[in-house]
């Protein structure tokens, strides 16, 4: 089901994707308000599921062949005032690279004490709770 925000626009998937012991961080060519680092995401498109978009985004953007491993929640975002999921997604094959230039600046492989230097602003709750096991066991 395609999910969507009060004011008619789509939501936005967000794929939190752990790799070695990292979560993959994109910076954006323009900021959304405070948001320069930020997890690989984009708009749901119609017809497609929260999962199936996160996965999608994460290879347009980084070229990374990606599986969704399950739903972690979904929230208003603060900062954007967007409907955004959040899906835990595993590494099938790759590289990850920028590779939508005209969206990204740069990519990261961020250790899980150093996500506050990117992430000043705090994590939304169901994410950090799953970074705090992915990344620390």
């Amino acid at each position: 089901m395609t999910q969507q925000n009060t004011d008619g626009r789509p939501g936005i998937a967000a794929a939190i994707v752990v790799n070695e012991g990292r979560v993959l961080m994109v910076r954006r060519r323009v900021s959304e308000g405070q948001l320069s680092w930020q997890f690989p995401a984009g708009e749901v498109e119609p017809g497609e599921t929260r999962e199936d978009a996160a996965v999608r985004e994460t290879q347009e953007e980084t070229g990374l062949a990606m599986g969704a491993v399950k739903l972690l929640g979904e929230r208003v975002h603060p900062k954007t005032g967007r409907l955004i999921s959040y899906t835990a997604c595993d590494v099938l094959r790759g590289t990850a690279h920028v590779a939508d230039t005209e969206e990204l600046a740069e990519l990261a492989w961020v250790a899980h004490d150093a996500i506050p230097e990117y992430v000043p602003y705090g994590l939304f709750e169901a994410v950090q709770d799953y970074l705090d096991t992915a990344l620390t066991t």
